[in-house]
């Protein structure tokens, strides 16, 4: 056996492994529409095959086959999806393909709907990754902010919170404290009898 081929699949190796992440996520998405697409045609035509079954009572279907039609996407259609593809980042592939084939055993849709739920997925996606990405903004900011600034000095002087320590007595404390209990419950007024002379 000669080693030529082995030796040439071995130099091919690094130039596999060279592709950024954001193509080989872009690579990963439209793999898995094209797949959906196919799993959506193929329960199509098994769906409108049963039907005609039912309706005519008879299978022809081992005498002849039709020519199967593949339903594919258009270029721009396509492009558009590549595009929004190439905006997800590595560590929310994974996530949108899950969110993807989820709804896709809830909603069975059609093969022609299948790129117009794909789109809404990814657009979930771009919005939680927005979501995350201004949380994460807004806690650096606030983790930057001097720590010596008046007003928050101010409000330091002015209001102390201390959660262990409470001048307002609680029925809780009195149970832990083993004190005696209140005159009243707390939450009734006190009512008294009238003394009889």
């Amino acid at each position: 056996m000669p080693l030529i081929p082995w030796l040439r699949w071995s130099e091919a190796l690094p130039r596999l492994s060279a592709r950024s992440p954001a193509e080989t996520v872009l690579e990963t998405l439209m793999l898995e529409l094209a797949g959906q697409m196919r799993q959506a045609e193929r329960q199509q035509r098994e769906r409108s095959n049963a039907l005609r079954k039912v309706c005519t009572g008879v299978d022809y279907s081992w005498l002849a086959r039709t020519p199967r039609a593949t339903y594919d996407l258009s270029a721009r259609e396509r492009l558009q999806l590549e595009d929004v593809c190439a905006k997800i980042q590595p560590a929310y592939c994974g996530p949108a393909i899950l969110r993807f084939r989820q709804l896709m055993a809830e909603l069975e849709p059609e093969v022609q709907e299948v790129s117009r739920l794909f789109r809404s997925v990814l657009q979930e996606v771009l919005d939680r990754m927005k979501q995350e990405e201004e949380a994460r903004r807004l806690t650096r900011q606030w983790s930057l902010r001097p720590r010596s600034s008046p007003a928050l000095g101010a409000f330091k002087t002015r209001a102390r919170i201390c959660p262990f320590a409470s001048d307002i007595r609680t029925i809780s404390e009195d149970v832990e404290r083993d004190a005696r209990p209140p005159p009243r419950t707390w939450s009734m007024p006190e009512f008294r009898a009238a003394k009889e002379h």
